[in-house]
């Protein structure tokens, strides 16, 4: 099987040529923030970000004779995880999704390209992927559900990963699934569902190098209504420009720990911070179970700094056992299961 996944970013697009479950070949296309700019929202990114990929392609000696094409999901309704065909209303939906992102990229581009090709075209968990259990919806405001919006793709694979490699199944665990990057992510994965999550993107959860995570509601609302922020900067302050690189000045966890090692107090301080957080939202999921949890698994490109990694471990490993998987290979997670879903070891849902 030959197969293309297609995984944007705010300012990338990464491609990843597949034959079966064996990478081939990949590749990342740097959008110039300039160029981007000229566009007035994500959607109208569309033609440009094809001709690059399509550009890409080219250069990389790729012949466009793939079985599937799978693009990362995009922000639509919430929907049970898994392997999921584009059809039309999926890319309608899409097109108006709930929030602007560059993940609603994924299936345009997806569908697009699997029309001219003449071939299948998939999404594998999209962030919006929603299993709750009917009580962690409450919050305590009838009008404020709890949603979710989280790093589902990696999350699924990493613990799929962790059964595969420990001959267990994912349908017979309990795993908490922390995914550490610009955002900061984590789920109770029950018995192959994802029954309490955090919704990252909206302010849930710790703080991260660039987000605030979870904030004071009083406080939050006085600030709102201090007059000193427009709706626009106020949502750019929460998600973007909060978390380190307000304390620090730096989101660059590679800065940050260059700071540490030469001695920079405030620079620890606010890592363990982050750290701290982190730990104590992911243990806050235990009780969920009864503490039956069977391992915490942590992920993300922030698991590559020892520091992160060390001090998360230290305050959770009482709970169970913690597996590490540095990094994030969302390519690999679309390829696979659109691979596995091929080979019917994997579900093909519609989505309605």
């Amino acid at each position: 099987m030959r197969i293309l996944a297609i995984n944007p970013g705010m300012l990338s697009l990464k491609i990843g040529i597949f034959e079966d479950e064996k990478l081939v070949t990949h590749s990342t296309i740097n959008h110039p923030y300039d160029e981007l700019c000229k566009y007035p929202n994500i959607m109208d990114e569309f033609d440009y970000r094809k001709e690059a990929l399509l550009k890409e392609l080219e250069k990389m000696g790729v012949s466009l004779d793939f079985d599937v094409v799978v693009g990362r999901g995009g922000l639509v309704k919430p929907m049970e995880g898994g392997v999921y065909e584009l059809n039309d209303k999926v890319i309608e939906d899409t097109r108006h999704p709930r929030i602007n992102h560059a993940c609603n990229l994924g299936p345009l581009l997806a569908n697009s390209l699997a029309k001219e090709i003449g071939c299948r075209a998939f999404t594998v968990d999209p962030g919006v992927v929603d299993e709750l259990d009917d009580i962690a919806r409450v919050t305590g405001m009838p009008e404020l559900p709890h949603q979710t919006i989280w790093h589902a793709l990696n999350q699924r694979e990493i613990a799929k990963r962790y059964c595969r490699e420990n001959g267990l199944k994912y349908n017979e665990q309990t795993l908490i699934v922390c995914h550490m990057g610009s955002g900061i992510s984590f789920a109770l994965h029950h018995k192959g569902r994802a029954i309490e999550c955090s919704d990252a993107l909206s302010g849930d959860g710790p703080f991260s190098p660039s987000r605030a995570g979870q904030l004071p509601s009083s406080q939050l609302v006085k600030l709102c209504y201090s007059g000193k922020y427009t709706l626009d900067e106020m949502l750019r302050k929460m998600n973007g420009h909060s978390g380190l690189v307000a304390y620090l000045g730096t989101s660059d966890l590679m800065e940050v720990e260059r700071r540490i090692d030469n001695g920079d107090k405030e620079a620890e301080f606010y890592l363990r911070a982050m750290c701290y957080q982190t730990a104590r939202y992911l243990g806050s999921l235990a009780p969920v179970v009864n503490g039956k949890v069977d391992a915490v698994l942590l992920t993300g490109a922030l698991c590559r700094c020892p520091y992160v990694r060390d001090w998360v471990k230290e305050r959770i490993e009482y709970l169970a056992p913690v597996h590490i998987y540095p990094g994030e290979d969302e390519l690999t997670a679309l390829a696979n299961n659109a691979y596995r879903a091929l080979i019917g070891e994997e579900e093909i849902k519609e989505y309605k």
